[in-house]
């Protein structure tokens, strides 16, 4: 069973101590729009070669647009073995909704 965390939760996460890992799955030129601060970017096709950045030892928040394409990496995560896995119901549409902050990406380091 894929578990979820809605916007107002995870806000109050943050703050706390286990605050979990973020991870934004959406394509560069989505993310290029804006992102949950200190958000990760592992675009979504990469997520099976880069399963190494995720730690099992604390909750990894995954997020895309709409909460659809983050559920099924959730999935895909679950069945590799990560029991700390959630999807950010309504994705950061919903989080944007709630007037929580969105940030520019950080320029790639040269």
């Amino acid at each position: 069973m894929i578990k979820e965390i809605d916007p107002q939760t995870l806000q109050r996460r943050l703050f706390a101590q286990d605050a979990p890992l973020l991870v934004d799955i959406r394509t560069q030129a989505e993310v290029a729009q804006g992102m949950l601060p200190d958000a990760l970017h592992i675009p979504m096709h990469l997520i099976p070669l880069r399963l190494n950045e995720l730690p099992r030892d604390r909750d990894v928040v995954l997020y895309c647009r709409s909460g659809a394409r983050s559920y099924h990496a959730c999935a895909f995560l679950l069945q590799q073995g990560f029991s700390n896995a959630l999807n950010l119901r309504g994705g950061i549409i919903a989080w944007a909704r709630l007037g929580n902050d969105i940030e520019l990406p950080r320029e790639a380091a040269v």
